[in-house]
């Protein structure tokens, strides 16, 4: 998935130790994607209150969108460094191509991973016949260790599983017994959860992971806290199990994202992820000269042929402080 803003905010995201284990709100804020195809998403991570949940370090919610009369999603050929891209659709059909000669569909619950270490370009755009428009846009920072790996793609269409009054489907890491097969560089928790009405469920999770909670359709309560939708409800580590609460008369569904604290800094902006203001632009650099960095896509039908980045802002990065 792309970040397609025409003027993405550069940003410094610190590593750090676990928060409190009582549950904070991060409220999503609206952030109009420009381009040739132009959408408005809901974000939740990046923000000043909280950088990152494990490595878990961007989450865009979208939709639904009625696009049955409307162009769609028609994103060009753009790169991406340092992270692994992870799509998760409630509704629709996208179209996915890379360079590493991925050709793939992008369907309701099934997971696509794609790692852009060094250096990866891919496009996406939504099937002719798709209708409406809903899901997550989520990145995963990969480690120093692993933040040059070579280009790779993964899907997995996990199996229902039943709690007792909700349902889940494990896409990364492991939950309620299951666990997903697709790979991570870091230990990691990703899951769609629907409840029933009027239900509440109690998950065992890993003590040493933090977790956070985003809702698709809701409210929703996170131990006594209650979440509005696309809400995001932050618990650090230390909790070993986790309430959710539908108080509602139809169903809900949640992202349950966790992962063990990511303890190195990462500087993030437009679709890179690096580790300094001079790596950034250096990446922007062999984007825009066509380097053999990025690789090419096959197969994209659209104009233009590849997004060109957005410039560089004048002032370099400040950190941003994570709260402990």
């Amino acid at each position: 998935m792309s970040n397609v803003e025409t003027v993405p905010v550069e940003l410094t995201c610190h590593g750090g130790r676990p928060g409190p284990p009582e549950v904070e709100v991060l409220t999503a804020r609206d952030v109009p994607l420009g381009g040739p195809r132009s959408m408005t998403v809901r974000r939740t991570l990046p923000q000043r209150e909280r950088s990152l949940i494990g490595a878990w370090c961007f989450a865009d919610h979208y939709g639904p969108d009625d696009v049955a009369t409307g162009r769609g999603m028609d994103v060009p050929p753009h790169p991406h460094t340092g992270l692994q891209t992870v799509s998760w659709l409630f509704a629709g059909e996208v179209e996915h191509r890379d360079s590493l000669g991925t050709h793939a569909m992008v369907r309701p619950g099934e997971v696509n991973l794609m790692t852009g270490g060094y250096g990866i370009c891919h496009s996406e755009v939504s099937t002719p016949g798709t209708s409406t428009l809903h899901g997550v846009q989520l990145w995963v920072a990969l480690p120093e260790a692993h933040r040059h790996t070579e280009r790779a793609f993964q899907h997995h269409a996990p199996s229902a599983v039943a709690l007792g009054g909700a349902t889940a489907r494990v896409f990364l890491g492991e939950l309620a017994g299951e666990r997903s097969p697709v790979r991570t560089f870091t230990p990691l928790l990703g899951a769609e959860i629907v409840l029933d009405p009027g239900t509440t469920v109690t998950l065992p999770v890993d003590r040493s992971h933090e977790h956070g909670v985003l809702v698709d359709t809701g409210p929703v309560l996170l131990a006594a806290t209650e979440l509005a939708r696309s809400d995001l409800g932050y618990l650090g580590a230390g909790a070993t199990e986790l309430e959710l609460t539908n108080p509602g008369a139809g169903p809900a569904r949640v992202l349950l994202l966790g992962g063990a604290p990511f303890d190195e800094d990462i500087v993030m902006w437009w679709n890179f992820l690096g580790r300094s203001h001079d790596e950034i632009v250096a990446f922007r650099e062999a984007w825009e000269r066509g380097s053999d960095r990025f690789g090419r896509v096959a197969g994209y039908a659209g104009t233009p042929q590849r997004l060109p980045a957005p410039a560089l802002p004048n002032a370099r990065i400040t950190p941003r402080t994570r709260r402990p």
